[in-house]
């Protein structure tokens, strides 16, 4: 079988997602495409051989009939392209925020509930990262113990100027919002952030780092260095400090070498190729999910999860209080 996928967004995701799906994944074919400049999908046809209609409105690709499933990509308003999908009885998988607010993720929890079927799935694409599988297989197996405190970093080398201190959150932590939530099978009870002294490489604008403290349901403590002018390259970094042993996140394949009087190991600068591998397991899965009629990935409960933790942690930037998150109890639809 193939899966019949509408692209909504065909910029720098939308455009790798539709490159996957043509020339790298299995039992996918991208057959509508939608972006607010035309000209862009009209490129994407060029450049990838494509035959796909361009259709100049989201809702008419939506309920388009030879389209089977949906990819939200778009930077615009997200939410109401993932509604729309789940009022037509379409799978859709939708970049992360699944929307800009917690209440916004909870608007289409509600309506997928009322559906009856899982339709959605969020682009986190870490708990599809071979790294953080192998930590959570040895966090899970018992080895180390209970996990009892996380020291994470995720680090960027340079940002734009159009990057302000709370998308340190919204657009950086978020991933580990999501992904320690997925390693520890725990949710959050309160966080609280700090700002170490600043970096001069950060714009007059920008509190740069951030650390933030969150506390769990079970009492694990973790604390996440927030770096996105440091500099030296693209870096994620997780150690898990159990009763009994530490595991850390392993580092990204590369070639150790000798020359100048050097020993030294490539760091990656590109989130993009950091996580390529991850990306494609994420979008196959996906595909396998609708065709088998079972959705497994990332959920909506997970972006609203995520949001709300997201919505604390901006809150505590700004008045330098530790801040309660409160999660309303998990739905059994979502079990």
């Amino acid at each position: 079988m193939t899966l019949n996928i509408g692209v909504i967004g065909t910029g720098a995701i939308g455009r790798e997602h539709i490159r996957r799906c043509s020339q790298v994944l299995q039992h996918a074919r991208v057959v509508a495409l939608n972006d607010i400049n035309r000209a862009n999908c009209e490129q994407i046809l060029t450049d990838f051989a494509l035959k796909a209609e361009i259709y100049d409105n989201a809702h008419d690709l939506i309920n388009a009939p030879d389209v089977q499933a949906v990819l939200v990509t778009s930077m615009g308003p997200m939410k109401q392209f993932v509604l729309a999908a789940i009022k037509a009885g379409k799978a859709v998988f939708c970049e992360k925020p699944l929307a800009v607010t917690a209440q916004g993720c909870m608007n289409i929890v509600e309506a997928e509930i009322a559906s009856g079927k899982k339709r959605v799935q969020v682009g986190f694409m870490r708990p599809y990262d071979s790294g953080y599988r192998a930590l959570k297989s040895v966090i899970d197996s018992g080895d180390i113990g209970e996990p009892l405190m996380l020291h994470c970093a995720h680090r960027n080398p340079e940002v734009g100027d159009a990057y302000t201190t709370d998308m340190a959150i919204t657009d950086t932590l978020i991933h580990e919002l999501d992904v320690l939530r997925w390693l520890l099978k725990d949710d959050y009870v309160s966080a609280q952030v700090i700002y170490p002294r600043k970096t001069r490489k950060a714009s007059s604008h920008l509190k740069d780092p951030q650390i933030v403290l969150l506390e769990t349901a079970k009492g694990v403590r973790i604390d996440v260095e927030i770096f996105v002018n440091c500099a030296y390259g693209y870096d994620i970094q997780c150690e898990v400090v159990g009763e009994t042993g530490i595991a850390s996140l392993p580092e990204p394949m590369s070639v150790q070498t000798r020359s100048a009087a050097k020993l030294s190991t490539g760091i990656l600068t590109d989130w993009k190729k950091r996580f390529i591998d991850a990306y494609d397991v994420e979008l196959q899965d996906f595909i396998n999910n609708v065709l088998s009629d079972n959705m497994t990935g990332p959920s909506a409960w997970d972006g609203y999860a995520a949001a709300v933790a997201a919505d604390a942690c901006v809150a505590a930037q700004n008045n330098g209080e530790i801040v309660p998150i409160t999660m309303p109890p998990r739905p059994a639809f979502y079990q």
